[in-house]
């Protein structure tokens, strides 16, 4: 029981350890640290006493279950829901990790898919996955019904980046528009899954989708030189056909990324040395936890050791109920 006990928590340190080098690079600068925004986030059980959130508003066919998550669309045709921020994200630079579900029934044909919007308008309904056309800003589609035949599969992750003029090229599947895409089993799948968007202003916007294993961020696509409106609105749309599908929003955390100094030269040489120091720290990390396992279990024996030495040289009587403390009750029999 103690090996396998020792053997997941090496195991849970080591990730950790490794996951906190995964940093995002931007010319010579990282991401340091991170600050979650509330007014961006959102969990269960999504609203407060009064049936609101005063960060968020949904509507269309959207309903909250508190327990589980906030529904988009039920698995039947020709519904539409969305949810969007009440206020624009302010930070230049920002993380955005949401967790979603798309299931529905396996004896039917499925569709359409789902949207995540950073664009300068909000809660606009529309032939777009649930929002309107015509938009300016970013759309990712988690696009789950093919309209054509493509050479790649579905599944599909596709962005576009709108300038308020270019009508989404529906028919296509947005092969005309898109600037960045990947395909990825995340339909009905057993593992949690998650979308990942980095953006770093004028810089850097990075995708990464979570749906083989615990833990395991494959990489989507990673598109440099992109400029969204300086102050985007959060929002999620979805949208139903003859087809259908559950598009399910569980769980949204958005971070404010605060980059390294380029000016600040002890930055610099951090930067430089990350990739040799990484492996280092986390193979610290590690020998300190099996002195902190190895102190444990000799302080233990040492403890167990005394009591037994002590217990053997208590001095004993005849008790009630036969041998034992006086006082009785207490049996000698050892097992």
């Amino acid at each position: 029981m103690v090996k396998y006990y020792l053997f997941w928590c090496l195991a849970l340190l080591t990730g950790f350890a490794l996951a906190g080098d995964d940093l995002t690079r931007i010319g010579n600068r990282t991401i340091e640290r991170t600050v979650q925004l509330r007014t961006h986030s959102l969990y269960a059980p999504y609203i407060d006493q009064d049936l609101q959130n005063r960060w968020w508003d949904f509507g269309g066919d959207a309903y909250i279950n508190t327990a589980k998550h906030i529904r988009l669309t039920r698995d039947r045709p020709s519904e539409m829901g969305w949810l969007w921020s009440r206020l624009p994200i302010t930070s230049i630079n920002f993380v955005i990790e949401i967790e979603f579900k798309i299931s529905g029934s396996p004896n039917h044909l499925y569709g359409d898919g789902m949207a995540i919007w950073l664009t300068k308008g909000r809660a606009m309904p529309g032939p777009v996955f649930g929002s309107m056309d015509n938009f300016e800003g970013l759309g990712i589609f988690l696009d789950t019904y093919s309209n054509t035949r493509h050479a790649y599969s579905f599944p599909r992750v596709v962005a576009m980046l709108g300038d308020g003029k270019t009508s989404y090229d529906l028919g296509n599947d947005g092969d005309s528009n898109a600037i960045g895409s990947c395909s990825a089993f995340y339909r009905r799948t057993n593992i949690a899954t998650k979308l990942k968007i980095t953006y770093l202003r004028d810089g850097l916007l990075d995708v990464k989708i979570h749906y083989k294993a615990w833990d395991d961020w494959t990489p989507c696509f990673t598109l440099r030189n992109v400029s969204l409106p300086e102050v985007p609105f959060l929002g999620f749309s979805a949208l139903t056909g003859d087809v259908s599908d559950e598009h399910d929003i569980i769980s949204l955390t958005t971070y404010s990324a605060i980059l390294s100094n380029t000016n600040n030269p002890r930055g610099k040489i951090q930067l430089e040395e990350s990739a040799y120091s990484g492996w280092f720290r986390a193979l610290a990390k590690i020998a300190f936890f099996f002195g902190a396992v190895a102190g444990a279990l000799y302080g233990y024996k040492t403890y167990t050791l005394r009591s037994t030495q002590n217990f053997n040289s208590y001095p004993r009587s005849p008790g009630i109920g036969g041998t034992g403390f006086a006082g009785g009750g207490f049996y000698e029999k050892r097992f």
